[in-house]
């Protein structure tokens, strides 16, 4: 196989490779979607491409499709656009068979040629970031900057940071090796070692609702990379982005030589859902999963053929000891609770201040001053309608308002409702912006709300005895219930030290003091470590060199070099002489 598309791309993976070892800021796909960047027809095309799928049925022409079978599909935007597409309905007992056999080739491919073709995949999706990005915003109900954000480069640069490792852990050992040793005074043992990458088989990726390609890129390509084939599994509700994704995968692979069903696309519908089924497939030799923790845990006990990496739930916290400028802190915690309506694995669900209060640049402030400060700051960061429904986009699911209905009638007195804002562009949108509620860590009834995940726009500001029992609390929160993120806001650098390792010892990363542009609800590739793997949350982080190095074994054969026959001694000329 022609190492083309590996030559082609050689500078951005060294590149990749530079930046997880210095950790610095590094983006090898432009994250503003700018027509000088992108063709000034670029957003025009992406959006007439992805209106062109509207309505109709997307077919892969996949080993594992039941093409006789009714299509299947349903998925409608949060915006309230109904998508209409419609996909093949898989063949588990086909689909899976014929992934191992799609594998054979690819595994015996040098890493050269897997990766060069995994760097020309990334490539084309940078290409076609507008067209994803519609899909990813009409799917998920993110707006459609942080759409094409997160749904476009984001997800592309957390595909090479996994190829970037993939490359590093299959090249820790030779491709051969020479080995002598002597054995006796007259016998030495030279054999040759040969080493090989063997990949575990077929990769199952399960995909979210909310982020369909960000968390599933890392495993797509980490199992690409390592030469195992793919089914990815989206969630019902947004297949959209990953049919895309997958087509352009199959596309390049064709084009490198491959069997295009070394990557397949495996949709289900919630009433005849297939996850569990292909996860139990003995063929199965990886699983990734994003999505609640219960299933999580079904597949740790079921799926035990298989190395499982996860991402689940958790529960968040910021923690308030004493702040410089509250205006500063209360907008940039207001922007992170109204992001994407808090439908973010990262965004903050408890904020933990002392009932007695803080000091605000020295001076006392009491606990119910800094609470209104916040709900101050959400209520002017979407005061504006515009700015308002671009940064809240719409609720992904109508379970989430539900939990929001419910969350609102449990208890905690209501410092802010959950009033939607009004989307201009789209009236019939699913919406609300974020629910905050006064609660206190003293109340077991209290305890019971905060204490477990509320996934979507609710808000506990949490009174508690001190600043040292909040940051006790969020990281027994953390052990106990998982964590993904974790802030503070302290002027001492005893109480930023105590943070540390008590939020280190839970397994939960912190941030301390974010105003400005930066949040603690992002993570950025080639230098953040998304999920420690460290608590409930998730056992596995995007990424590191654990997240690739199980997904292949090295296989080695070893053969003896035969010894050279001795010259018979009357032919030598010191023999002659003598």
């Amino acid at each position: 196989m022609s190492d083309a598309f590996f030559d082609a791309h050689r500078q951005i993976l060294d590149a990749a490779l530079a930046a997880i070892a210095d950790r610095g800021h590094f983006s090898a796909y432009p994250e503003v979607p700018s027509g000088k960047i992108y063709g000034e027809d670029a957003r025009a095309v992406g959006e007439a491409a992805f209106t062109a799928r509207l309505g109709t049925r997307i077919d892969l022409d996949q080993g594992g499709d039941d093409a006789a079978a009714e299509p299947i599909g349903g998925e409608r935007s949060p915006f309230g656009l109904e998508l209409g597409v419609r996909y093949p309905r898989p063949d588990v007992d086909r689909m899976v068979p014929r992934a191992g056999e799609a594998a054979a080739a690819w595994r015996r491919a040098s890493r050269e040629v897997r990766t060069g073709v995994c760097l020309e995949i990334l490539h084309r999706l940078n290409r076609r970031s507008f067209e994803l990005a519609f899909a990813v915003m009409h799917t998920t109900g993110q707006g459609f900057m942080m759409a094409f954000q997160a749904g476009g480069p984001h997800a592309q640069d957390r595909g090479l940071e996994a190829v970037a490792y993939a490359w590093q852990e299959m090249g820790r050992t030779p491709e051969r090796a020479t080995w002598s040793k002597r054995v006796g005074r007259d016998e030495t043992i030279t054999l040759e070692k040969t080493y090989r990458i063997v990949p575990r088989g077929v990769g199952l990726v399960i995909a979210c609702s909310t982020f369909p390609t960000w968390n599933s890129y890392p495993a797509i390509f980490a199992d690409l990379a390592t030469g195992n084939a793919v089914i990815v599994k989206p969630h019902p509700g947004a297949i959209l982005p990953l049919a895309i994704t997958v087509e352009i995968c199959r596309e390049v692979l064709r084009e490198a030589g491959f069997d295009p069903d070394v990557i397949q696309l495996a949709p289900d519908t919630g009433d005849a859902p297939i996850t569990g089924e292909l996860a139990l497939r003995p063929e199965v030799g990886v699983i990734d999963y994003t999505g609640g923790n219960a299933f999580a845990e079904w597949l740790q006990e079921h799926a035990r053929h298989a190395v499982l990496f996860t991402e689940g739930a958790g529960v968040n916290s910021i923690v308030i000891d004493s702040v410089q400028d509250l205006r500063a802190v209360s907008g940039n915690i207001a922007f992170t609770l109204s992001l994407y309506s808090g439908q973010m694995c990262t965004t903050t669900q408890n904020i933990l201040i002392p009932r007695s209060g803080i000091t605000v640049g020295g001076q006392p402030m009491s606990f119910d001053e800094v609470a209104g400060a916040i709900v101050k700051a959400v209520d002017w960061l979407l005061g504006d309608p515009k700015r308002g429904a671009e940064i809240l986009g719409a609720v992904q699911n109508q379970a989430t308002l539900d939990r929001v209905a419910a969350a609102r009638a449990a208890g905690g007195r209501v410092l802010r409702e959950p009033a939607p804002v009004e989307n201009e562009q789209f009236p019939g949108a699913r919406l609300a912006s974020p629910l905050i509620l006064a609660v206190d860590a003293a109340d077991a009834a209290h305890r019971e709300l905060f204490g477990r995940e509320a996934f979507g726009p609710i808000t506990y500001i949490i009174a508690t005895d001190s600043t040292e029992q909040s940051i006790e609390l969020a990281a027994e929160l953390a052990r106990d219930q998982g964590a993904i993120t974790c802030g503070l806001y302290s002027t001492d650098p005893e109480v930023v030290a105590r943070a540390e390792e008590a939020t280190a010892l839970a397994g939960v990363p912190l941030s301390v003091n974010l105003t400005g542009g930066i949040f603690v609800n992002q993570a950025a590739a080639f230098s953040d470590f998304h999920v420690s793997g460290a608590n409930p949350a998730g056992n596995a982080t995007l990424c590191d060199g654990a997240f690739v190095s199980g997904r292949f074994r090295v296989v080695q054969s070893r053969i003896p070099v035969p010894t050279a026959e001795p010259t018979p001694a009357a032919a030598t000329p010191a023999a002659a002489g003598a």
